[in-house]
């Protein structure tokens, strides 16, 4: 089946396969385990692409997906500004009480929601940052082009977690979905953090891909 394409009514699949509607049933939820297919609630079941692979490179969003043959897209979802807090303030290394953005974004490939991202950002890095220089754009393009500055380095951790209520209504998923969290800082190339992003993807269509390498000293003990 082509991604995105909807499984056949339930009686008929079944019919069709000489099972009980029960025995189908158990075989959905096996591949809704396996991530192969998605429930939407109220729409019916639909066949998924295989699961995007994430290399631990520091690409925005936007090139990732257009390096896979993907379309891209984002939706805001809350905009605001705020004061920086005591943990916000130690990742970007400002006053706690120093007014940041915070902007939370639904992640799109091909309209399929598949991340929710939280974006925070000093707001005298890009003080007239708006909505609509974010919908549907890559942060990292923007800085480049407004502000004249590029990523030198980032850091990064990566736990396994589960999405909360609000999160899986969000990504139109069930809640207690398992999920991969993303914490991330970044550095612009005048050696001071730019963002903090925080991003909950869906583990049922993310993955993570490294490539390993071996040190010289291991190659000669084995040789």
């Amino acid at each position: 089946m082509s991604p995105g394409e909807p499984f056949p009514p339930e009686r008929e699949l079944a019919g069709e396969m000489s099972v009980s509607r029960m025995t189908l049933r158990r075989a959905i939820d096996e591949l809704v385990a396996q991530g192969v297919v998605r429930r939407r609630h109220g729409s019916g079941v639909f066949a998924l692409s295989p699961k995007l692979d994430q290399s631990l490179v520091a690409n925005s969003f936007t090139e990732d997906m257009n390096a896979r043959g993907l379309r891209p897209g984002s939706r805001t979802v809350d905009f605001e500004i705020v004061p920086a807090g005591t943990r916000i303030s130690r990742r970007l290394g400002i006053a706690a009480s120093a007014e940041v953005f915070h902007i939370t974004r639904l992640r799109l490939a091909d309209d399929e929601p598949i991340a929710l991202e939280e974006l925070t950002v000093p707001r005298t890095l890009i003080p007239e940052l708006t909505t609509q220089d974010l919908e549907n754009h890559s942060f990292y393009a923007l800085l480049s082009d407004r502000c004249g500055i590029s990523m030198t380095r980032s850091t990064q951790t990566i736990e396994p977690t589960v999405l909360q209520e609000n999160e899986a209504s969000k990504l139109e998923v069930a809640p207690q979905l398992p999920a991969l969290l993303f914490e991330r800082v970044s550095w612009g190339s005048d050696g001071n953090p730019v963002e903090f992003v925080r991003s909950v993807y869906r583990g049922d269509r993310y993955k993570i891909h490294t490539e390993l390498a071996i040190p010289m000293a291991r190659k000669a003990a084995r040789s």
